[in-house]
């Protein structure tokens, strides 16, 4: 049984009989950043909505910590506090290990893309991400999805911030995953085109996948458009809504 307590935005907690492991975390209080965009969508300090109030309970638990990317609303200073204070063991990119061991965090493990290496006696495998359409892609920077398969668990395929590329394809129709996490909020600076799935793709990514896709990175950060209402009005409309969770902040998922 995995237990999947979504936080908030791309924060997660996956809950094993055996271990407790931290993605993507973004700890701080609401409105501790400044506004990611001031036209194109309402200017607001992000995150635009506080922590659930369980999450300092899951977060007393953790063994285990996955980091996607460097951006703040994956890992904000908050979080780093948290990880240095509790020496929680890190795994992410090899192009980030550097600036993360830089910044005090205990990485124990890094991955290049599709490499498979060990991991709480499954695997791990680093995925490509591309991080938005056209050109943002390349100041966006670098971003790792993983592929995760634990002992007697369901696979798992954190998808992080991308667009759908021929990766994401390969994954969804190759590996057959059991749950892949899906971040949804349509994201979009003032300029330039959007820096995860726009709904067509979306859409394409729920189609093609055999599992269930777990929606996130929705409804706190300010450059997200898209709400977890509409979303479930779009996959209702396309008649896919019975492959998709769409959590609130704070809720548990229990996958049998």
């Amino acid at each position: 049984m995995l237990k999947i307590h979504h936080i908030r935005n791309a924060t997660m907690v996956l809950e094993t009989e055996k271990d407790v492991i931290l993605i993507d975390p973004m700890l701080g209080d609401q409105g501790i950043m400044p506004s990611f965009t001031l036209f194109r969508h309402k200017a607001r300090k992000n995150p635009t909505v506080p922590l659930p109030k369980n999450a300092n309970l899951i977060l007393e638990k953790v063994t285990h910590c996955l980091i996607t990317h460097q951006h703040p609303d994956h890992i904000d200073s908050k979080a780093v506090a948290y990880l240095i204070k509790k020496n929680i063991p890190v795994t992410c990119s090899t192009k980030d290990e550097k600036a993360f061991k830089k910044r005090g965090l205990n990485v124990v493990q890094s991955l290049k893309y599709w490499e498979q290496q060990e991991f709480l006696g499954g695997t791990i495998e680093g995925i490509p991400a591309k991080h938005g359409y056209g050109f943002v892609a390349k100041p966006m920077g670098n971003v790792i999805g993983f592929y995760v398969k634990l002992p007697n668990q369901k696979s798992i395929y954190l998808s992080s911030d991308t667009i759908y590329t021929a990766s994401v394809d390969k994954v969804l129709k190759d590996y057959n995953p059991d749950i892949s996490v899906l971040a949804c909020g349509a994201a979009q600076f003032d300029l330039f085109k959007q820096l995860i799935m726009n709904v067509d793709d979306i859409l394409k990514f729920v189609k093609n996948t055999s599992g269930k896709v777990i929606a996130n990175h929705m409804e706190s950060i300010n450059h997200c458009p898209l709400t977890r209402e509409k979303l479930k009005e779009i996959l209702i409309n396309n008649e896919v809504i019975n492959n998709v969770l769409i959590p609130e902040d704070g809720e548990l998922m229990i996958i049998e």
